[in-house]
């Protein structure tokens, strides 16, 4: 008598995004999950799909209203939400309901609101697991109750085909476009928002001023700061250039000289990931998880010095052979961080953990 086969369950998971940040990673994962016959919902807002193409990576798409949410969550084995804001939306649609909830922690760290720290302990004690993309995140996860917090290291992804390796007459048409000949280009990427220290960043730039040949610093993202920053590059005269959202962040980051990350606090940022991957020398406020990234092959500053920030730049600057090696060092520091196989292998087995557990 022959047996029949026995039928494994699809696992089903639900993915939340409280808003574009984090779209990368989401997609990324649903690549991944849905390659390893993982059936994938991803609930985010209009414009993160259309940015991101959720659909197009496997997974299937619904919109981040409340009642979608709670409807996609009927039949999911796990919850995977990204970052506090996600992480709350997925707590209410989840309520009454024995479905667990994994929360990739992207907030805290110092200026946090009273009313951040508490939908951060909220958040923190309802998940099943906490997955933190620095230790400096799971530090904080814990001291807020969460139950278990872990390691959960966020791989950047690495373009594939012709786009891997960039074409190398591509900077100097990047730096062309930008009006930058004959003179060093810096680069910082990040939404314009307070914890980005871009006002920290305007007042090294005053110090650029004096270098010849000068500077330019170009920052690429958008955000509610940006009236605030134009007026103070304006009135002051500062070698800086808001360029706004830009799609090819990665190609003008290959074009210049040095990168530069001011901010109040960082878990495992993109930029730095870039950088250091591309080989730009990488010049960092030691804040968050930067050190525990970067190690020695980039540059750290403290945050709040615009002293140090503007003169780590233009030793660098003033330094090509230290340049040279800080990028060979950076792409040696870059092979050392986990894949995207890495991270949505580990993420695949927290989930098999969490369903295991309700057997």
């Amino acid at each position: 008598m022959s047996s029949s086969p026995v039928t494994v369950p699809v696992l089903r998971t639900v993915q939340v995004l409280g808003g574009a940040s984090g779209g990368a990673h989401v997609r990324s994962l649903a690549t991944g999950l849905a390659a390893r016959g993982v059936r994938v919902t991803v609930c985010a807002p209009v414009e993160a799909e259309g940015e991101y193409d959720f659909t197009g990576a496997g997974a299937r798409y619904t919109p981040d209203a409340v009642s979608a949410l709670r409807a996609a969550c009927i039949e999911a084995d796990v919850v995977h939400a990204h970052g506090v804001r996600a992480g709350m939306r997925a707590t209410l649609a989840l309520r009454g309901r024995r479905i667990p909830l994994v929360v990739s922690w992207h907030g805290g760290g110092p200026g946090a609101g009273r009313l951040s720290l508490l939908l951060e302990r909220h958040v923190a004690r309802a998940a099943a697991i906490v997955l933190g993309a620095s230790s400096a995140q799971v530090d904080l996860a814990r001291r807020l109750g969460a139950r278990d917090a872990r390691l959960a290291a966020v791989a950047v992804p690495v373009p594939e085909g012709p786009a891997a390796v960039p074409d190398p007459g591509d900077p100097g048409k990047v730096r062309a476009e930008l009006g930058v000949v004959g003179r060093p280009l810096l680069i910082a990427v990040g939404s314009l928002v307070p914890r980005r220290g871009y006002s920290v960043l305007l007042d090294a730039a005053r110090a650029w001023r004096t270098l010849d040949p000068m500077p330019l610093l170009v920052i690429a993202g958008e955000g509610p700061l940006r009236a605030e920053l134009a007026r103070r590059i304006h009135l002051e005269d500062l070698p800086v250039r808001l360029l706004g959202r830009r799609r090819d962040a990665a190609r003008l980051l290959a074009a210049a000289d040095v990168a530069v990350l001011s901010s109040r606090w960082e878990a495992r940022s993109p930029l730095a990931q870039e950088a250091l991957r591309v080989g730009v020398p990488l010049v960092a406020t030691a804040v968050g998880g930067l050190p525990e990234l970067v190690g020695e092959a980039g540059v750290l500053v403290p945050y709040g010095d615009p002293d140090a920030l503007a003169s780590a730049v233009s030793g660098l600057l003033a330094d090509p052979s230290r340049r040279a090696a800080l990028a060979v060092a950076g792409r040696a520091q870059a092979g050392t961080w986990p894949s995207e196989d890495d991270t949505v292998a580990q993420v695949l087995s927290v989930y098999d953990e969490l369903v295991d557990r309700r057997r």
